[in-house]
């Protein structure tokens, strides 16, 4: 059996202590890119069109919505755990992908929505824009959509907080935006952080 097939059932026997452990009404398939047709093992090859990713787990199932309120946030950490499971360095993250009813595919359709009024807005106005704040995938990701536009990008902010922006065309990308500069109108971010100091 080759590296990339025992990934999978390493994965898949996690994922199936994972479901059973906590009672989870979920049915997983396991997608390996380049394996062949599913045979005994059950592994199923992926199609090309999920592009340079290795291992591809598609969730099914009544309690999916478990997986993804907040923001996919339960998603998410099962895949990180699995990378972890795998022992894969940071930059080879993207080789495990994790999906439940569409969630990333609709994501990224999102993510592209929020880029074209971006770009749109930054060469109309001339000012930076930010994004709310992202995983460092999505981060990513939205950095390769925006580099379509030709206009440079930055990620700034700290540990979760992290955030994309998209700068005018020739402007100086070295001097971070302040939290404040990315928070909403109205919103205080000091008076959120002195709510939240320990007494």
């Amino acid at each position: 059996m080759d590296e990339l097939a025992q990934a999978a059932q390493t994965i898949a026997g996690f994922l199936q202590v994972f479901i059973t452990n906590g009672g989870l009404r979920l049915r997983f398939r396991v997608k390996v890119r380049g394996a062949k047709p599913a045979g005994s093992n059950g592994l199923e090859a992926a199609p090309a069109a999920e592009g340079p990713r290795n291992l591809y787990v598609e969730f099914t199932g009544p309690d999916t919505p478990i997986l993804l309120g907040r923001n996919g946030e339960v998603l998410h950490a099962l895949e990180h755990i699995a990378t972890k499971i795998l022992r894969l360095e940071a930059e080879e993250h993207d080789r495990v992908s994790f999906d439940a009813d569409h969630f990333k595919a609709n994501r990224d359709r999102q993510m592209r929505e929020w880029a074209a009024a971006a770009i749109e807005r930054v060469r109309l106005t001339g000012r930076p824009h930010s994004f709310a704040a992202m995983s460092s995938r999505e981060r990513r990701t939205l950095h390769l959509i925006l580099s379509e536009s030709g206009l440079p990008t930055a990620s700034s902010g700290e540990g979760p907080g992290r955030f994309v922006v998209l700068y005018p065309e020739g402007a100086d990308t070295s001097a971070p935006m302040a939290a404040q500069e990315q928070a909403p109108r109205g919103y205080d971010v000091n008076a959120v952080r002195k709510a939240f100091r320990p007494r």
